[in-house]
């Protein structure tokens, strides 16, 4: 009874999990957080933050209110291990949770990376939460039924690997 139960629990948080675990490139990293035009003590949300490289840089960089929503235990401990080292707890903090049960309602701006059908899953939430003007930066997967006010092609990542970030404004 018990193994049923944890293999129920294992399946469960497979299904709530978005987007497999893939980490964004410092390179692109930063031009995310500049396409989204990221202001100082702006609020800014990362969705499936993994290890925290984007939360970090936009609260160490860009001087911005960073939070970090993470489903994976392991993922969300050493993101917050990180920011507590390099001493950002007053700007950037990871949440330990579902990013489809957060309030983004006081974010300027969203960045995700989270496949094609997790975007579609997300985009009545945010359209729903988001303040006018909020800024949403995707990474290579675009959200259906937006329109992007500006596509950035990024050719080489350093690492041969190419991108496409798009900026949408609500």
């Amino acid at each position: 009874m018990v193994g049923a139960l944890m293999a129920a629990a294992m399946l469960a948080q497979q299904a709530e999990k978005l987007a497999p675990y893939y980490p964004t490139p410092e390179k692109i990293v930063e031009q995310m957080l500049r396409l989204g035009e990221l202001k100082p003590g702006e609020k800014m949300f990362d969705l499936g933050s993994g290890d925290g490289r984007i939360v970090i840089m936009a609260a160490r960089k860009f001087r911005a209110d960073a939070t970090g929503v993470e489903f994976d235990d392991d993922l969300a401990k050493q993101s917050a291990d990180r920011i507590q080292s390099l001493g950002l707890e007053k700007r950037a903090r990871i949440i330990h949770g579902d990013l489809m049960k957060q309030d983004y309602s006081s974010a300027d701006l969203l960045t995700v990376y989270l496949l094609p059908g997790s975007n579609d899953k997300l985009r009545p939430l945010l359209e729903k939460q988001l303040k006018k003007g909020a800024r949403v930066v995707a990474h290579d997967f675009e959200f259906a039924d937006w329109r992007p006010e500006t596509t950035k092609y990024i050719e080489d990542d350093g690492q041969g690997r190419s991108h496409t970030l798009y900026l949408y404004r609500r």
